[in-house]
């Protein structure tokens, strides 16, 4: 009765759904690898020995290439909405239309990059290029992140001033306030998200001296967040 009040939970059926999903096992395997990358500068800022600390590089590597062999061919999924975001025909406004295209093809073109070092990084043949083809990947994300940080400012900014003048006394006004504010809400949870994910190419590219703690934590609430994105998208 015990196995079978287990097999059947809805709980375990949402959990399964989650971890068929492609989404949800990178952002498994996202979230351990820049947990990782935290303790592992966690520990040797405190001192720990070095054979404490290799656990967690190990992880940190590991996870981040299975993590990019994952990722092969992902560049076509944000070339096609970077081509449907040019051809939406709805009264969307301009800014966020070129916004939404910038971030795709930002993040198709660090994909592509990202896609090509996989045979150096897996040793099946050494590229003299792998090193400037990752920066310019990094670079390429840091463009979409850009985008999506704009767009979701300039989304915040639009649904507060649009909140203005709404007549809360009414109750077409009571039911719109709370649909603004459930889209102010997610558009400052994906804000959040682009400016912790913003750490890791700027850091990479010298951008900003970020050290390996700070942007651990941050991919760690990027990743997070992506969780339970995708754990209520499977719901």
């Amino acid at each position: 009765m015990v196995a079978d009040a287990l097999v059947y939970h809805p709980a375990l059926a949402h959990y399964l759904r989650f971890v068929a999903s492609t989404v949800g096992r990178d952002k498994l395997l996202r979230t351990l690898q820049y947990f990782s990358r935290f303790y592992a500068w966690y520990l040797y800022r405190t001192n720990n020995p070095q054979s404490s600390i290799d656990p967690y590089n190990a992880i940190k590597k590991q996870f981040g290439t299975t993590r990019k062999i994952l990722r092969i061919g992902k560049f076509l999924e944000h070339l096609k909405a970077a081509a449907i975001a040019a051809d939406n025909k709805s009264p969307v406004d301009p800014l966020l239309r070129y916004l939404a295209i910038g971030r795709q093809l930002g993040y198709a073109g660090y994909l592509t990059l990202d896609t090509i070092t996989v045979v150096d990084v897996i040793g099946v043949r050494k590229l003299n290029s792998a090193k400037t083809l990752q920066e310019n990947a990094y670079r390429s994300w840091a463009a979409g992140l850009v985008c999506s940080a704009i767009a979701g400012v300039y989304t915040m900014w639009r649904l507060q001033e649009k909140e203005k003048t709404i007549d809360r006394k009414e109750g077409e006004g009571v039911v719109e306030a709370k649909k603004l504010e459930k889209e102010r809400a997610a558009a400052r949870i994906q804000l959040i998200s682009d400016l912790c994910d913003l750490t890791v190419p700027a850091s990479a590219l010298g951008v900003a001296a970020l050290d390996d703690g700070l942007v651990g934590i941050a991919g760690t609430v990027s990743s997070l967040i992506g969780i339970w994105s995708q754990w209520r998208k499977t719901a």
